[in-house]
């Protein structure tokens, strides 16, 4: 199957400051991206796109295309759907399975994106994957509506009294892997597909970087995952 890794960057952020550019550990934001794509034995090809020159000039710096997108594709409001199919376009080639990489979730490995892959290689019939991870502290048994005056609403109907060992395992996208067969993505125009199945990752990782507080923790968490994940 022919794999296609797209990454997508905007020069701008609200949260933070040129995000994608902003170091985590050693390296920004965007070349972790880069590295976990080339670190996989089934990606056929890589591409960042991108309204920066910045990040275009340190994309091609660590061996990557790049695809410069129309302003209108890089806004806070631009849909990531359209921003692929200006890829898919611009390339003027045909893959099976697109798989797209964001920079803020940069806890991942090749070897996370290679079994994803493989699970369609095991399922002919699988149109996409999703990686999450299981939550437990934050359960939904745990969260509430407010009504009038303040009253506490269960979100939902059950397990509002249970221990946390007792409530039904739930599961929270962590934004690491976003798969889906090309096909399947240009018709329903989302990686969000019906037929979609879960790529269950370790909570103990989970980073997802939209404001400073994240870069923070994000900072923490990576340096033992790194000697867990890289270092060995």
């Amino acid at each position: 199957m022919k794999i296609l890794a797209i990454i997508p960057a905007r020069g701008g952020s609200k949260g933070v400051l040129r995000k994608n550019l902003t170091l985590l550990g050693e390296l920004p934001l965007i070349v972790h991206a880069i590295n976990c794509a080339k670190a996989s034995s089934k990606v056929t090809k890589i591409v960042v796109s991108t309204d920066s020159e910045e990040m275009a000039t340190i994309t091609k710096q660590n061996s990557c295309e790049v695809i410069l997108r129309p302003n209108d594709l890089a806004t806070d409001t631009s849909n990531v759907v359209l921003t692929v199919e200006h890829v898919y376009k611009t390339l003027n080639e045909d893959f099976d399975i697109i798989i797209l990489l964001q920079p803020t979730s940069p806890l991942r490995t090749g070897k996370d994106l290679d079994n994803i892959v493989e699970m369609f290689e095991r399922n002919a019939e699988l149109d996409g994957v999703i990686s999450v991870v299981p939550f437990e502290d934050l359960h939904p048994a745990r969260m509430y509506n407010l009504g009038s005056n303040n009253e506490l609403v269960p979100f939902v109907d059950n397990g509002e009294s249970n221990r946390r060992q007792d409530l039904d395992p739930v599961y929270y996208r962590n934004g690491c892997f976003y798969a889906v067969r090309s096909q399947s993505f240009f018709k329903e125009k989302s990686f969000m597909v019906k037929n979609k199945r879960a790529y269950i990752m370790n909570p103990e990782w989970l980073v997802n970087i939209d404001t400073p507080r994240d870069f923070k923790i994000a900072s923490i968490i990576y340096e033992e995952w790194k000697n867990e994940n890289i270092n060995n």
